[in-house]
């Protein structure tokens, strides 16, 4: 009955068009005080303990990193070195912003940066060229979902802090995933330019390629500095964090000069906008977490699931249709820190693994950044190509129906995400 009354809240405050996160914290804060005896003192307790976390401050500092790269022209080498690596295959550009998007996505940690940054710069090329807009825009669209599951992610560290999983397995077990979402997005991307017959580049020489990759090379270090020193155990993925910020500024400001100091300001002030919106968002997400915790729903749903015979392959569709459910009217980091509370304890009654249930929840988010009506990432491509956003759902759909499967596989094919961790000696 609590459980009923709590979703009958939220949704009636989400409908309003109030904001996800003050709809959290006054669902919260009516049903306390309204229906139960907890005193305030443990709301405000719990308040600023829920985000006294040490994985916490990894969030504003990959922030940080992804702006600056956005601004210093790290982006732009990218996309000259994969272009020079597979633009003389069919749909040569394309493959290119895939590629770049991949790379890009193993620095910035977000999914609009990465769309933002590599978007801007191909899709006016990509046009050019004699590409049709949709089809650069689909390719964008899609690949820049890659920027929450190639890691550092943001979104893993949010589900490491509602779950209290290791953020170190989760960034290694996102790799075999997120070059696997490539290689499918990059398949689908040649299948359609080889079909309609899409123009490709002339084939870069060796020399070329190389002077590429030296030019990207500072840009494309950062992927060793974070997972070589998370792996090594140099330092913790919260410190990788902070060594990606200082890293991402002194390539931005000091080598490839494409930022000034004079605007620098003007980007910590972004980053920390950015940041206060996702701390607070985590912040009202705890107290949901707290109450759903307090009323014992999660213990009461994964009790009646298991004694209703719902075996792990039933639960993993039922998870999956409700999280493509959500991603319809929320963005990936409430869908994380609303759901993650709810279905983590029945996934574990259910002997599912915390790291491969963490790395099936982002998969659904990158869906969910894709199509309407809130898909993030549409919204940022649409300000790129000035297309509307129906336009752009149907450019998107050949790439869409292509992460669906990889979900599917990535779903019931545990060793996907687990192998990697596994080699590491991470779990």
């Amino acid at each position: 009955m609590s459980a009923a009354i709590i979703f009958v809240i939220l949704l009636v405050l989400m409908l309003t068009g109030m904001p996800i996160s003050i709809s959290l914290g006054l669902t919260v804060l009516t049903f306390l005080f309204t229906m139960t005896q907890v005193p305030i003192e443990s709301v405000a307790l719990k308040l600023f303990t829920g985000i006294e976390k040490f994985e916490i401050m990894a969030i504003p500092f990959f922030i940080l990193a992804g702006n600056f790269l956005t601004h210093g022209g790290v982006a732009r080498r990218m996309i000259n070195f994969a272009t020079a690596m597979v633009g003389h295959w069919y749909g040569g550009l394309g493959l290119g912003g895939v590629m770049a998007c991949a790379l890009f996505a193993a620095v910035s940690g977000s999914s609009p940066a990465t769309v933002v940054a590599i978007g801007a710069i191909l899709l006016p090329a990509m046009v050019k060229q004699g590409f049709p807009q949709k089809f650069g825009a689909g390719i964008i669209t899609t690949s820049g979902a890659l920027g929450i599951l190639i890691p550092p992610s943001i979104v893993m560290v949010m589900y490491s802090v509602s779950t209290n999983t290791s953020v170190g397995a989760l960034f290694m077990a996102g790799v075999i995933p997120g070059l696997l979402l490539a290689l499918f997005l990059g398949f689908t991307t040649w299948y359609r330019a080889r079909k309609f017959d899409y123009p490709r580049q002339p084939k870069a020489s060796w020399a070329e390629r190389l002077r590429a990759f030296k030019e990207s090379a500072w840009g494309l270090f950062l992927i060793v500095v974070v997972m070589g020193g998370i792996y090594t155990g140099i330092f913790t993925p919260t410190e990788a964090a902070a060594m990606s910020a200082v890293y991402a500024f002194f390539v931005a400001v000091f080598v490839y000069k494409d930022l000034r100091m004079s605007d620098v300001p003007k980007v910590l002030l972004n980053s920390a906008n950015m940041s206060a919106m996702l701390l607070y968002i985590i912040t009202n997400a705890v107290l949901f977490s707290f109450l759903l915790t307090h009323e014992n729903i999660p213990q009461a749903m994964a009790d009646f699931m298991i004694g209703s015979g719902v075996g792990v392959i039933g639960f993993l569709i039922m998870a999956n249709i409700l999280m493509l459910i959500a991603g319809n009217f929320m963005e990936p980091s409430s869908i994380v820190l609303i759901l993650a509370p709810i279905l983590f304890p029945i996934a574990i009654k259910l002997g599912i693994d915390p790291v491969h249930f963490g790395i099936i929840m982002v998969v659904n988010m990158e869906v969910g950044m894709c199509h309407p009506p809130v898909g993030l990432n549409l919204y940022v491509a649409s300000g790129i190509t000035k297309m509307g956003i129906t336009e752009l759902t149907v450019a998107v759909w050949p790439w869409l129906m292509s992460m669906l499967v990889f979900l599917v596989l990535v779903t019931y094919v545990p060793a996907i995400s687990l192998a990697l961790p596994r080699a590491l000696g991470m779990m």
